[in-house]
């Protein structure tokens, strides 16, 4: 059993596919673990996105991490982080397959709908950024 993070950012929020984009990864056979509604600051956007300090992006998607509500969520099933990964699909909705969420509901490479760690060691930092021991159940039982 793997978890990992996934992010409804704000402009899938805004779109109010915020149970489209849950309902894709329950129909895949994912568990939700964890799930809540925030406003990240700008400061806290840029902690999320450390890894991408030094990118010629970072300043705009901080700038979009904030500008709205989010929705974080802690994902579990088998290979959970590849799943959700191909669920997704690519970054850029021009070159996701059809049927995944980026391809059906995103506008562009940056506004995107949903974000998911990309690996075990991003899943547990993503995951305890937003998330106490306390807030994640085991919705198996």
């Amino acid at each position: 059993m793997e978890r990992t993070l996934s992010i409804v950012k704000p402009d899938g929020v805004k779109k109010n596919v915020v149970g489209e984009v849950l309902g894709r990864f329950e129909k895949n056979g994912l568990r939700v673990a964890a799930l809540k509604m925030i406003r990240m600051s700008k400061d806290e956007a840029k902690g999320f996105y450390i890894v991408h300090k030094e990118r010629p992006f970072y300043e705009s998607l901080t700038d979009f991490m904030s500008e709205g509500p989010i929705v974080v969520m802690v994902l579990e099933g088998d290979d959970a982080i590849s799943k959700v990964r191909e669920i997704m699909g690519a970054t850029n909705p021009k070159e996701a397959q059809p049927g995944t969420i980026r391809a059906d509901l995103a506008s562009d490479i940056e506004r995107n709908i949903v974000h998911g760690s990309d690996s075990p060691a991003s899943a547990q930092y993503e995951i305890g950024y937003f998330f106490s021991s306390l807030e994640i159940v085991n919705p198996a039982g």
